[in-house]
């Protein structure tokens, strides 16, 4: 293998950079050329391809986002646009692909293995919910944003007396909300995984209003819903003054934690080294602080599964 490309595809991430880093560096390290594809499969279906060098990566290890860009493309979910797809891989030379992305940038990668074209996958979500991995690059980050921003509510939630509802991503996977929760020292988490029953949120928040508690935060995962209809409830269950942040968007950027830049690192530098040494359709993960990797297939066939212990512990803290 003498030539590979890389490419970012879905939401992006914090330490996406730094896995693009790696990976053009440890290519160039091991006397690869390496190209990058900007705006994911879109940008691989139109040809909108370069050549990197190590000084295309220059500074941007702390950066959030992507240099490379992202976008969603639904034409590559079709034969046909897989085919332009590898077309375009084969009219550049390139032998083999790094996909960093979410699930539905592994379906895209799995789809080019099935066509013969060798390809490994990074798992770059700040939702934590690729099987596989014990953690995903941008996770570590997108949790230090929202318990910064949990600490800072909660200032204000003392200061007035009230109890705060504070929504955070996570469509089907809550690891956002319990592990920020349970760091933020929230009095009540709402996941996806698990149901609840508004009665024993009330009856929470009116055992600690009876002992003297003045203030409460409520962790809400937006696949459960909307925080201001959680609101809306608790205010009329219980007539406590009520406030709904919404955290959106700021929750995917800024710059990486250490524990990100280190893990895209080794991730993109591993993912190289699988390909030169002959390995195709494979997502790189870590588990247990050792680098692993599984079929392409048999990850996107596994559900997410939230850690329950954990989600167990944060209820009974929370007393």
């Amino acid at each position: 293998m003498k030539r590979i490309g890389v490419l970012t595809s879905g939401g992006d991430s914090p330490g996406m950079n730094a896995a693009v880093r790696a990976v053009v560096r440890e290519a160039i390290y091991q006397n690869l050329e390496v190209y990058g594809i900007f705006h994911g499969y879109s940008g691989l279906i139109s040809g909108n391809i370069e050549k990197m060098e190590l000084g295309s990566v220059g500074d941007i290890i702390h950066r959030g986002g992507t240099i490379l860009y992202s976008a969603r493309c639904e034409e590559f979910k079709t034969e046909e646009g897989q085919r332009k797809g590898v077309e375009q891989l084969k009219k550049f030379g390139i032998e083999g692909l790094v996909v960093i992305g979410g699930d539905g940038s592994y379906r895209g990668a799995q789809m080019l293995t099935k066509s013969g074209f060798p390809t490994i996958c990074l798992p770059g979500t700040i939702d934590n919910d690729i099987p596989g991995t014990d953690y995903t690059i941008g996770f570590d980050t997108a949790l230090n944003t929202v318990i910064d921003a949990i600490d800072k509510i909660r200032d204000t939630a003392t200061s007035h007396e009230r109890t705060y509802i504070i929504e955070v991503m996570g469509r089907n996977a809550g690891d956002i909300a319990l592990w920020s929760g349970l760091a933020g020292g929230a009095e009540t988490i709402l996941i996806p995984e698990q149901e609840f029953m508004m009665e024993d949120i009330v009856n929470r928040l009116k055992r600690g209003h009876d002992r003297g508690k003045k203030h409460s935060i409520i962790v809400v995962a937006e696949g459960v819903g909307s925080g201001v209809d959680i609101a809306s409830q608790v205010k009329e269950a219980t007539g406590y003054e009520t406030r709904v942040s919404v955290l959106g968007y700021i929750q995917r950027g800024g710059s990486p934690t250490a524990f990100d830049r280190v893990l895209a690192s080794r991730l993109g530098a591993k993912a190289v080294q699988m390909l030169i040494n002959g390995s195709e359709g494979r997502a790189v993960g870590i588990q247990r602080n050792r680098l692993v990797d599984h079929d392409i297939s048999e990850v996107l066939a596994k559900p997410h599964e939230i850690d329950i212990d954990m989600y167990q512990l944060s209820k009974e803290l929370s007393i």
